[in-house]
């Protein structure tokens, strides 16, 4: 095939249309996730907490600080009631921690209208994108790098190389209203990995420079997270892990992968490159205890 056949075909891809149904799948999975990291922090931790199935979706208390503390999943399993939220709220002020709701924009509208009328403030959004996935996705591996699933013997290389790369963001777009100390994010990763996703090394030269993860659930490939140590960034590290991943998910049966990126990142672009299409964002929305 010609660069310009190429060229055309991509062109003429249309772009992943989401309507409530898919949005209410992936926002499924997102709560069950967030429910088992949740019980993953409780169960190393055991310090309390919560995971309150709240229409449809979850409320998450792990630890303090954790990114799993949050309401997921809401607006597309009906309207939680005052009743319903009040005991969520005391629930977090119990833990002296705000709730943090993360809500689609695809979701009931009601549910965002009760939020605000609570005293719900707007405090950030996030994109979630998506990926149709059919037939065999090629594997993209560059000169000097090496992708493979990672073993435990390398449990905490794999845990060190996430939490250095997430603790060393991005600057581009817009900024994310959270920000996690690296202790915070190791436990994190520890907390995710327990929660059933499949953990990937990337190798540069020999050396373990990145990993990533994603899970499995409803034909839904969640990209939980990619990370690449600064030292070894812009050597095609960040393609190799998504292609990896994107390749064993088609294989396993998922029809569709997604990721979550904050607006106008690094991260939103680069998926973006590889076919990804905005499907949603979520409003964040928080009341302080």
């Amino acid at each position: 095939m010609s660069p310009g056949a190429s060229g055309r075909r991509k062109a003429s891809r249309l772009p992943l249309f989401c309507d409530t149904a898919l949005a209410q799948r992936i926002e499924r999975v997102e709560a069950q996730l967030i429910a088992k990291a949740s019980e993953a922090a409780r169960r190393r931790s055991d310090r309390g907490g919560f995971a309150i199935p709240v229409a449809g979706g979850v409320a998450s208390f792990a630890e303090e600080g954790s990114p799993f503390n949050k309401v997921a999943g809401l607006g597309f399993g009906g309207v939680p009631g005052p009743a319903v939220l009040g005991e969520i709220e005391r629930a977090f002020t119990r833990c002296g921690a705000p709730v943090q709701v993360e809500l689609a924009h695809l979701a009931d509208p009601a549910v965002g209208a009760r939020l605000t009328g609570r005293g719900y403030r707007l405090v950030s959004f996030e994109n979630v994108l998506g990926l149709a996935l059919s037939g065999e996705h090629e594997r993209v591996t560059p000169p000097g790098i090496e992708v493979r699933p990672s073993g435990e013997d390398e449990f905490e290389s794999w845990v060190g190389v996430q939490a250095e790369g997430v603790a060393h963001p991005d600057t581009q777009g817009v900024p994310g209203h959270e920000e996690f100390p690296r202790e915070v994010i190791e436990r994190a990763e520890r907390d995710i990995a327990a929660a059933g996703v499949m953990r990937y090394a990337a190798l540069r030269d020999g050396v373990m420079a990145g990993g990533a993860s994603f899970r499995m659930a409803d034909g839904v490939a969640q990209l939980t997270g990619a990370a690449t140590a600064p030292a070894h960034r812009r050597r095609g590290i960040q393609t190799a892990l998504l292609s990896a991943r994107l390749a064993d998910a088609a294989a396993a049966g998922c029809d569709i992968a997604v990721v979550t990126t904050q607006p106008g990142s690094k991260s939103q672009q680069n998926v973006q490159r590889q076919g990804f299409d905005l499907l949603y964002t979520r409003a964040v929305l928080v009341k302080q205890p």
